[in-house]
């Protein structure tokens, strides 16, 4: 996901993905516990999407606040 895609979302999208993302990142950080992931990169890119969609939050909040 890039951020200009982050950018064209609606703050309540923006939300619901970074709750999304971090339910899988749960399930998949509780999963590589107990067994070997089948990608275990999808760990680093649910991280930094995250992040992005975080970073975009911030600008908003700064920008409106």
């Amino acid at each position: 996901m890039k951020a200009d895609e982050i950018r064209e979302m609606i703050d309540s999208d923006v939300v619901a993905k970074i709750n999304e993302l971090e339910e899988e990142r749960f399930r998949l950080t509780f999963r590589s516990g107990t067994e070997t992931l089948e990608n275990p990169l999808r760990l680093r890119f649910i991280r930094r999407d995250i992040a992005r969609l975080k970073t975009v939050q911030n600008e908003r909040k700064q920008k409106n606040g």
